[in-house]
């Protein structure tokens, strides 16, 4: 590691441990040459990942879209923020832990709709009306039928 003072390349670990989130990893160094001392931060470099819309194009994965639209989908219900969060983390995780480097925003969709199922239904059926664009109320029965069916399944 180069030292940001003198610029001489011989530095020694003099301390490490993991930041607070856990992320990272702080290191204090300290330079051979001019003795002065310096803290680095090492983190895990992840693979940019791409979304690619129902239109074709393509956009990097933006965690910040899938909380928007829980936030919608929530207003006015008894979610946490917390929940939220949560629930972005457990398909951001899932997506990344399969290790593609694409991913369809069908596939975000249905995960987040699988999560969302469980946190709160109405939630669930005011994000699938967006999602799936219902064009019709029959559409819109049609997938109240099936969380109905699937809730009596559960049962």
């Amino acid at each position: 590691m180069r030292c940001p003072f003198c610029k001489g390349d011989d530095t020694k670990v003099t301390d490490s441990r993991a930041t607070d989130d856990g992320n990272a990893i702080r290191r204090r160094r300290e330079c051979l040459k001019c003795g002065r001392r310096f803290t680095t931060y090492e983190m895990v470099e992840e693979v940019p990942l791409i979304v690619i819309k129902k239109n074709g194009s393509r956009e990097l994965f933006d965690r910040s879209k899938i909380l928007n639209g829980l936030l919608r989908a929530c207003n006015k219900r008894m979610v946490t923020r917390q929940q939220l969060e949560d629930i972005v983390n457990r398909v951001e995780r899932k997506i990344r832990n399969s290790l593609v480097q694409e991913v369809s925003s069908v596939r975000i969709g249905e995960l987040v709709l699988n999560e969302l199922k469980n946190v709160d239904e109405v939630a669930y059926i005011r994000f699938a009306s967006v999602y799936r664009q219902f064009a019709d109320l029959d559409s819109f029965m049609a997938e109240l039928k099936r969380l109905m069916g699937s809730d009596k399944k559960k049962a």
